[in-house]
């Protein structure tokens, strides 16, 4: 059971040479606390007994071999690492019993003012052979006028290029506030957006009038934009653009569609990508929408909760049409937005491990 809270003190030394194995049958999960603690939890299958050596590091992939920051008892389950950072995002090396190695860092990046910033990176592959590296491909919303703490964030996460889907009218009156990274604009329409929002301001909305517009707009996204979404993939095959942020007005329907098929791509299960697109609903958080809503009539507080919520039946509508229309996934990916399978075997010796 994953109940109780440890904290273990510096001590021992290791060689991380002689934790090179990888096993699927760990899994593991990093939060943080109110207060910006890292608590990390694992789960063993079967049952491991043992000693956990906790290390830590700034940058993903490269842990010091000197002593470990934590130790923990394998069945404990979770351990906690108190920092008083809460600027240089951690990543965290777990080994147990010096055989199996997993790393592990809090997908969520918590931002003063960017929407919806999370890392891609632990998915597992079918089969849990290979996952996604941490700290290489980041979605959110638009990345505006920041604060000073988020610029200093983004600079230490090393983002060097933004792929920006807003409409190019969203663009103009927004550009993107980080100058440190490359900025490539590939604007995919949000339908009729403008619309709808006319509709629900008028008090002209009806009961599932949301449901109608999002079902069409990721249509659209599967019909109408090919080649936008085509180009954005082709942003991935170039190691050098690495790490890369997508972003777009909520990180939600554009960067949820595009992230999709990237992990698609990669091999990731259907179950894994819905589950990360659903988690823009934790991420996003609707109460901040609050005012927003106040004063609307019932069909159009429906309405206005639908488009600004992340719902399986939409991406999954996606998923179907492009099944039926195109054979599956990888055959659209490669004949309709010109992924070919070498520049998927590309994607995946980059971002996998």
């Amino acid at each position: 059971m994953l109940c109780s809270l440890k904290y273990y003190s510096l001590i021992g030394y290791v060689s991380l040479s002689a934790c090179s194995l990888h096993t699927s049958d760990i899994q593991t999960l990093c939060l943080r606390d109110d207060i910006g603690n890292y608590i990390i939890k694992w789960e063993t299958n079967p049952p491991l007994e043992g000693a956990m050596k906790l290390y830590v590091s700034d940058t993903p992939g490269q842990f010091s071999k000197s002593d470990p920051v934590g130790y923990a008892d394998i069945r404990e389950g979770i351990t906690k690492y108190v920092t008083n950072d809460n600027i240089t995002r951690k990543y965290f090396l777990l080994s147990f019993n010096d055989k199996y190695v997993e790393m592990v860092a809090a997908r969520f990046v918590p931002m003063d003012s960017v929407l919806n910033f999370r890392d891609l990176g632990g998915y597992a592959s079918y089969g849990n052979k290979k996952k996604i590296r941490w700290g290489k491909v980041f979605r959110s919303g638009k990345i505006g006028t920041l604060s000073s703490r988020d610029s200093i964030k983004l600079n230490k996460l090393g983002i060097k290029t933004i792929i920006d889907l807003r409409p190019e009218e969203e663009q103009a009156a927004l550009p993107v506030g980080y100058t440190k990274a490359g900025i490539i604009h590939i604007p995919v329409s949000n339908g009729k957006w403008n619309g709808i929002l006319a509709r629900i301001d008028e008090g002209r909305a009806r009961k599932g009038d949301g449901v109608v517009f999002m079902q069409d707009l990721y249509i659209q996204y599967v019909e109408e934009e090919k080649e936008q979404f085509g180009k954005a993939l082709a942003v991935f095959e170039e190691k050098d653009n690495y790490p890369i942020a997508i972003s777009s007005s909520l990180g939600k329907d554009r960067v949820g569609f595009l992230t999709a098929l990237l992990l698609a791509a990669l091999d990731i299960p259907e179950e894994v990508i819905l589950n990360d697109y659903l988690a823009t609903n934790d991420f996003l958080g609707l109460n901040r929408f609050n005012a927003r809503v106040q004063g609307l009539d019932p069909d159009a507080q429906q309405t206005l909760t639908v488009i600004l919520s992340a719902n399986p039946a939409f991406i999954e509508l996606a998923f179907q049409k492009i099944k039926k229309e195109y054979g599956s996934v990888k055959e659209y990916l490669t004949n309709e937005l010109h992924l070919s399978e070498s520049g998927q075997n590309k994607l995946k010796e980059i971002l996998l491990f």
